[in-house]
C-alpha cells in the first residue's frame, strides 16, 4: 500500500506557474525530471516508492498532484545531505482541498487525497482562488 506526500507549493499563484517552474532548467535535474529539494528524508521511503504522489498546496488548497518516481541523495553547499524527490514532469490536477500552511511535507494517506479531476474537468480554466477555496470549504467541489 503507498502513501503520499502533501507539500507547499511557497510563491506559487496556480499550477500553471507551478508548471513554468517545473519546466525551467533550474527546476530539473540531469536526467530533465522535475525535482524538489527537502531537508529530511521520508522514513516511509518504501511506501512512497510503491505508487505515491507529492500533493501540492496552492493558494491554500491542493490543485494537483504529482507521481514520485524516486528520491536521491544530494549533500548541500553547507555540507549537509538533503533528499531529492524526483517526480514525473505530469501534474494531475485534482478536486481543490483546503489546507492550513505547515513547514516542510506531511504524510497523506490514499483515502485523505483528493481525487483526481475527471478527464473533462481538467483542462477547464481555474476559479479565482478565493472562490474555489470558498466552494472547497462548503464541499461544493
Amino acid at each position: 500500500m503507498h502513501i503520499n506526500l502533501v507539500k507547499l507549493s511557497a510563491g506559487t499563484d496556480s499550477v500553471e506557474e507551478l508548471a513554468a517552474w517545473q519546466a525551467s532548467r533550474r527546476a530539473k535535474g540531469p536526467d530533465g525530471l522535475p525535482r524538489h529539494v527537502t531537508r529530511m528524508w521520508p522514513r516511509r521511503e518504501a511506501e512512497l516508492l510503491d505508487g505515491g504522489s507529492v500533493y501540492w498546496v496552492i493558494k491554500g488548497l491542493i490543485q494537483c498532484r504529482q507521481r514520485l518516481l524516486r528520491l536521491d541523495a544530494v549533500d548541500g553547499v553547507d555540507g549537509i545531505r538533503r533528499c531529492v524527490l524526483v517526480l514525473d514532469p505530469e501534474l494531475v490536477r485534482t478536486r481543490p482541498a483546503p489546507r492550513r500552511a505547515f513547514q516542510g511535507w506531511r504524510y497523506l494517506s490514499p483515502g485523505d487525497s483528493p481525487a483526481d479531476l475527471p478527464a473533462g474537468r481538467a483542462e477547464e480554466e481555474a476559479l479565482p482562488p478565493g472562490m474555489n477555496a470558498a466552494l472547497a470549504e462548503i464541499g461544493v467541489i
